[in-house]
């Protein structure tokens, strides 16, 4: 399906405007550029665009209000000044998986102001010597490079990664509650088990000496009985 094909289902009879998230991974775009993105999308705030084949994104509308944009998997080599240009406000940059080999290649981004987290996981330029230190260095304004800020210190869930998909936290924390709750119950329906084991054990304990004690009282009756059979007078026999 190709791009423009696959916006439009994706509005589901939504006007532009209305659309805050927007997910067109592993669609077909034309001679490797966006197409039918326009700015009409002024609320957009997360845009995705995986392995769509990309090779350029000169043909990306003004977005203003974006600040997440997923690019990874595509065949981008350069021509990032576009993004400067076109989202003022990008705090979440992923170019994981292109072809950028050159730390100059990202130099554009220094004019991105509020940018804070960048991937470029599978791109040749990570394997330059002092990756991390030149990145941080061009683009001071970053937080998080590939996950990690400068001291090797990992991202939250909330910085380092990009939204669209996942549950709520606070369905999150209503899932660990519930779970928590569960627990609690099965601990005391084990409890109760353990509480009526020991007492059918008892029972069993107290029935066992029960019957001893039946059986002693038995065999002294029986003894008494033949004793006095002895003790009679003969003329019983």
């Amino acid at each position: 399906m190709d791009m423009k094909k696959r916006i439009h289902l994706e509005l589901r009879n939504r006007t532009p405007s209305d659309v805050r998230e927007l997910v067109l991974d592993n669609c077909r775009s034309v001679e490797g550029k966006i197409e039918g993105l326009t700015a009409e999308f002024v609320n957009l705030e997360f845009l995705s665009l995986i392995n769509v084949g990309l090779i350029s994104v000169s043909n990306l509308p003004k977005l203003g209000k974006l600040k997440k944009l997923e690019l990874s998997d595509n065949r981008i080599s350069g021509g990032l000044d576009v993004l400067a240009e076109k989202l003022p406000n990008l705090t979440h940059l992923n170019l994981s998986g292109n072809k950028l080999k050159d730390i100059s290649t990202l130099e554009p981004l220094k004019k991105l102001d509020n940018l804070k987290s960048l991937d470029l996981f599978n791109c040749e330029v990570t394997n330059l010597n002092d990756y991390r230190e030149s990145v941080f260095k061009l683009l001071p304004q970053l937080t998080y490079l590939d996950g990690y800020d400068m001291e090797d210190r990992e991202a939250s869930d909330s910085d380092g990664e990009v939204d669209g998909d996942g549950v709520d936290d606070d369905e999150d924390e209503e899932g660990e509650e519930e779970e928590d709750e569960d627990g609690e119950e099965e601990d005391f329906d084990e409890e109760e088990d353990d509480e009526e084991d020991e007492e059918e054990v008892e029972g069993e304990e107290d029935d066992e000496e029960g019957s001893g004690e039946d059986e002693v009282k038995n065999e002294r009756s029986l003894v008494e009985l033949l004793l006095k059979q002895v003790d009679a007078p003969s003329h019983f026999f």
